[in-house]
């Protein structure tokens, strides 16, 4: 077995004292925090990431449960009257537009699970400046440069926007 591996072997199997410490301390912090290094290193490798100036790990957080739609204040009832609403959209999806709105000079290059308690889900989206000149002279990151490629998760192109599309069936 593989080092990495072993690394998600670990993080999958983590004491519950230490996840339930770990998301006291997520829970106070602001929904977008950008992180220093990656919580799962592994599946940040597998999905891009690389520790060089230029690409960033953000750790976003969303509230569990459905969205309330407002109820309607005219005067009769309407034959609708669903109050809960449940987007076409997953959560993973609507973390990674969140990201890409409150950091609009970067390119979300994917996004990973690493966390749920009763209130929140967290997840770590990964994202790369197109004009740093160390991503420009990346070979394996100078793809994100490119014309076709800005705001790519509004159009669907990051993986969680794959699976809306249906291309992953």
């Amino acid at each position: 077995m593989g080092y990495y591996k072993y690394l998600n072997k670990s993080f999958l199997n983590t004491s519950k004292v230490l996840k339930k410490e770990r998301f006291v301390q997520w829970r106070n912090e602001p929904s977008f925090l950008r992180v220093d290094r990656p919580t799962r290193i592994n599946r940040a490798r597998a999905l891009g990431y690389k520790a060089k100036e230029g690409v960033i790990i953000v750790r976003a957080k969303m509230k569990c449960g459905g969205r309330k739609r407002p109820r309607p204040n005219k005067g009769r009832k309407p034959s609708k009257l669903g109050v809960h609403f449940t987007p076409g959209k997953s959560k993973r999806l609507i973390l990674e537009e969140r990201v890409q709105r409150k950091y609009p000079n970067m390119e979300v290059l994917n996004s990973y699970w690493v966390g749920t308690d009763s209130k929140s889900i967290w997840y770590e989206v990964i994202l790369a400046d197109p004009m740093h000149p160390q991503i420009q002279s990346d070979k394996d990151l100078n793809w994100i440069c490119e014309k076709q490629h800005t705001h790519r998760v509004n159009r669907g192109l990051t993986s969680a926007g794959k699976k809306i599309r249906g291309l992953r069936n």
